[in-house]
């Protein structure tokens, strides 16, 4: 994640329309926030209020010593600071809950389009980077949203409330605070520039600390084994001192801004109290009205300052919103089609089938693929690493579009299917296993709402982990951990086959499913396959040779191309690319039988 520049050209449109379309969410709690409005209206009238009450207590009450005033005065001040802590508070709840509910809300909506987006997305995006969005970015929309919200309402409220109290009172003393509002507002829009660039470089940098931190907890024993502690830690105090740097960054330009507003203000106040004195003199104020004059420009300190530091809080949230809008407008995955399958048979054709990976079309993963797949037939991938196999079968479930040529299935478009009736009829094996930290069956039953307890234990027999599951202390219920930590890498594959097994749907992929197996238990779980496979297609990606002997057909692959389709036997026979890779595996097996010797 690059880190922006001073340079970073800023669009005053494009801010606008996005925090529009952040307060979009704001206003979806429409009664909440009248609620809050009419509260913050209540705390911002009771200033100038309190200010009047000034001149009563010192003219009347000190100087005059009306009874009247000294007896109804202290019920005044009491009834204005009630209203201002009740009204206080019912703004600070409502606003905090629209708050909460944005972020709700909002990432309700990021969860929604992440687990729709393409594979592209994740093969190009950190995983650091997303959740970056998800818990830093999302929690600046709530400030921006909501403070921010709450601060110019009221606040503004406060300020026009007192400044057209202190014209009441002395159209020349006011004059004075306007003379010096350009000024003000000039120095606000230079600040803001500065603002939005360092908040984005800020959220740049929580992202990157997120990814290193990410990286370091996922291959902790990579780090341990060879020795990378250095290097991580290097890495993380680098992009950990540069947020800091950042957010130090934004704190002087925001201090520096208040400092300069408080100065221009207190310019003003001692103007005031020069012109105040001069007009004492003439006997056109008395003590009472200057000192109410005086505690409603004390008073506009306290909003001002807020106005002030508002700025910085609402660029900082644009920053924050056009990261989070940025997600949430990624495209999904491509789902036009409208074809929906109860029952498919399983026939799969490849009619001069090109794939190239996004951003790499300049080299093809695929070539000219042309294979025709019956129902129930077993059909094993081979070939060298990079060869294309795991590409082909990865277009069936539609985990990657954007090919050229054909791809049927059942005589119809793969695009046509609708993607969920699509891969509901495909049960997929990868080489990554992938285990929830959840109990032994909701991982085996995962996405399945009936499960069939007979079925679930047939499917656990069918893939030898009952053997397993059954000395676990919980048995089914037994956690499996993060990723399945708490099993062995044999277990967690047996787990995933068995996944597949239970969903029982008419197509299976296995994309070298038993390469965490050792020898023995493979031979176990393949005779299990062999079985199971009947009446259903199965396509098939496995290094070891021998365990796809008996395939229908053997698809041999090099550099996107299929070179060869046969039987283990036919293929032999060819002394072609098979036989050589057959050669060298069954060399190195013999090596390896001699050296255990």
């Amino acid at each position: 994640m690059p880190v922006k520049s001073d340079t970073d050209e800023i669009d005053p449109v494009q801010v606008k329309v996005t925090y529009g379309r952040l307060l979009s969410y704001t206003f979806q709690n429409k009664g909440v926030f009248a609620f809050a409005v009419v509260s913050m209206v209540l705390v911002a009238v009771s200033q100038p209020i309190f200010a009047a009450l000034m001149e009563p207590m010192l003219d009347g009450g000190f100087i005059n010593k009306d009874p009247d005033i000294i007896r109804w005065l202290p019920f005044a001040f009491f009834a204005v600071f009630m209203v201002r802590a009740v009204a206080g508070f019912a703004s600070d709840y409502g606003m905090t809950w629209i708050g909460r509910k944005v972020i709700q809300t909002l990432r309700a909506q990021m969860f929604e389009r992440l687990i729709l987006l393409p594979n592209n997305y994740y093969d190009n995006t950190s995983t650091g980077e997303t959740i970056s969005r998800f818990i830093y970015d999302v929690e600046q929309l709530a400030t921006a949203s909501t403070t921010a919200i709450t601060i110019l309402i009221k606040d503004s409220l406060m300020l026009i409330s007192l400044i057209g109290w202190m014209f009441y009172i002395s159209p020349m003393l006011a004059g004075v605070f306007l003379v010096l509002a350009p000024v003000m507002a000039l120095l606000v829009s230079l600040v803001s520039r500065r603002f939005r660039i360092i908040s984005k470089r800020i959220q740049s940098s929580m992202g990157t600390i997120t990814h290193v931190l990410e990286e370091s907890v996922q291959g902790q024993r990579v780090v341990k084994i060879f020795g990378g502690q250095k290097y991580e830690l290097n890495r993380f105090h680098r992009n950990n001192n540069q947020n800091r740097q950042q957010n130090m960054k934004l704190m002087v330009s925001t201090s520096l801004s208040t400092a300069i507003l408080q100065i221009i203000v207190a310019i003003a106040l001692a103007g005031i109290i020069y012109v105040a004195i001069q007009e004492s003199g003439k006997g056109n104020l008395t003590a009472g009205t200057f000192t109410a004059f005086i505690t409603s420009a004390t008073m506009l300190f306290a909003p001002l300052k807020r106005l002030s530091n508002i700025n910085a809080v609402i660029q900082k949230g644009v920053a924050a919103a056009e990261s989070v809008f940025s997600f949430l407008d990624i495209e999904s995955e491509s789902d036009n089609g409208n074809h929906v399958a109860d029952e498919i048979k399983g026939e799969l054709i490849f009619e001069n089938l090109n794939f190239s990976y996004e951003g790499s079309q300049s080299t093809a993963a695929l070539n000219n693929i042309n294979l025709h797949i019956k129902p129930g037939e077993t059909i094993a991938f081979v070939g060298q690493s990079g060869s294309g196999k795991s590409t082909l079968v990865n277009l069936i479930p539609r985990l990657y579009n954007g090919y050229s040529g054909k791809l049927l299935l059942d005589g119809i478009e793969l695009d046509d299917y609708k993607i969920a009736n699509l891969r509901q009829h495909i049960a997929y094996v990868g080489q990554e296993i992938v285990l929830f930290n959840d109990t032994i069956e909701h991982n085996i039953t995962y996405g399945l709402d009936n499960v069939d307890r007979n079925k679930l234990n047939e499917a656990a027999i069918a893939a030898h982990a009952m053997e397993f599951i059954e000395r676990q202390e919980h048995g089914m219920q037994s956690f499996t951990g993060e990723k399945g930590v708490l099993l062995s890498g044999g277990q967690r594959q047996r787990l995933v086959i068995a996944r597949a097994l239970f969903k029982n749907a008419p197509v299976l992929i296995m994309d070298e499913a038993t390469s965490a197996l050792d020898t023995e238990s493979e031979r176990s779980i393949q005779s299990a396959l062999d079985t199971l496979t009947k009446n259903r297609t199965t396509l098939i990606i496995a290094h070891r040779l021998s365990t796809i002997e008996n395939a229908d057909k053997i698809v041999v692959m090099e550099k996107g191309h299929i070179v060869e389709v046969g039987t283990h036997k036919e293929l032999l026979e060819k002394e072609g690319a098979y036989s050589a890779l057959h050669r060298i595996q069954f060399s190195e097996s013999e090596k390896n039988s001699d050296s255990i010797k």
